[in-house]
């Protein structure tokens, strides 16, 4: 029985989507590849197109960790805090509706 991933599909092309690793692996290639002096002008700017798209998608996954990493370190600080603060119920607006969802790399498309 082949293992499952969390990584679910690529709605563009149906297949598994790969891991941040290994697209920021692609993203350096691409990198490379645009920088070599014999590239065809065509090639080059298909190479940099899917590197504009990678580097988004990256950029949103990053965001993503970086707010579970956020919603972690406040979760861990409001369980310490909780016992000993007790004005903290007198009227301060702790923006626990501002906090970020926990779906890490869920589907969005």
């Amino acid at each position: 029985m082949a293992k499952k991933t969390r990584q679910g599909f690529d709605p563009e092309t149906s297949k598994p989507k790969k891991t941040f690793e290994e697209r920021l692996e692609r993203l350096e290639e691409l990198g490379d590849e645009i920088r070599k002096n014999d590239i065809p002008l065509d090639d080059a700017i298909k190479a940099f197109e899917e590197g504009i798209k990678l580097a988004r998608a990256l950029e949103k996954d990053l965001e993503k960790i970086e707010s579970r990493i956020e919603i972690l370190m406040n979760g861990t600080e409001a369980s310490a805090d909780a016992g000993s603060d007790t004005d903290s119920d007198a009227g301060e607006d702790t923006g626990s509706g501002d906090k970020p969802e926990l779906g890490l790399f869920d589907d969005e498309e």
